[in-house]
């Protein structure tokens, strides 16, 4: 839509036509793609928001239940024998991953036995990296998009404002209803921008958070675990 058009649509605007998608549908192409991907990033970080939390929780039990039955006096072996054939995540990934390297390291007629805690540390401290990145996996996407999203909402607001004062001299005329399409596209683009990142700057600071804390849990489990297996080697050499 031109300046001139954009005008006269503006001064023959009926009553009630600032409604947000008569806003979405009379803006300016370049304005309507800079709100429909806001939107877009706006639903994209919900969705990962909501994977995140559930994914979060879903830890912090598993992480619970493993330190329950861990602590409870258990054999490691039935342990281990009950883990190795899930896929197991978190504490129970170091513990199986741990154990597995154990047992390699006693099969056949010579024991590998020198050398096997810093194995064992090695281990785990990869598999414990793993799982940090699985819990961190797209949180990029919330940091992006709540850095980028206010810029992007304000690209839109110049540009609607830059509508605006096109649609003024193409129309001579400083009418308030000639300005204001222009600056409400201009003010609902920032708004959307604004709209999608709050929700995703919260939402990454409280997961990042919240992984380092379970990143401490599994770095104290690694080295009780660590301990554990470290007295065994020592009454076994």
């Amino acid at each position: 839509m031109n300046p001139a058009e954009l005008a006269q649509a503006a001064i023959a605007a009926p009553e009630g036509g600032f409604s947000f998608f008569a806003l979405f549908w009379q803006a300016h192409i370049v304005v309507k793609a800079v709100m429909f991907g806001l939107i877009l990033a706006s639903v994209w970080c919900w969705a990962i928001i909501v994977d995140k939390w559930l994914l979060f929780a879903r830890t912090r039990r598993q992480m619970n239940r493993f330190e329950t039955v861990f602590w409870s006096g258990q054999s490691l072996e039935d342990l281990y024998r009950t883990l190795a054939d899930r896929t197991n995540h978190c504490m129970a990934a170091l513990f199986v991953a741990a154990m597995r390297e154990w047992k390699r390291s006693h099969e056949g007629s010579k024991p590998a036995i020198a050398s096997l805690q810093q194995r064992i540390d090695r281990v785990m401290d990869m598999t414990a990296a793993r799982e940090l990145e699985r819990l961190e996996r797209r949180l990029l996407v919330l940091a992006t998009v709540g850095s980028a999203g206010p810029f992007v909402g304000l690209f839109g607001t110049v540009w609607g404002i830059m509508t605006s004062f096109q649609a003024i001299a193409a129309s001579k005329n400083t009418n308030l209803a000639v300005v204001a399409p222009g600056i409400a596209e201009a003010l609902f683009a920032t708004a959307l921008g604004l709209l999608a990142a709050i929700p995703a700057v919260i939402a990454y600071n409280k997961f990042s958070a919240e992984a380092a804390k379970l990143g401490t849990r599994l770095d104290g489990f690694a080295d009780e675990f660590s301990s554990i297996l470290s007295r065994q080697i020592d009454e076994r050499s």
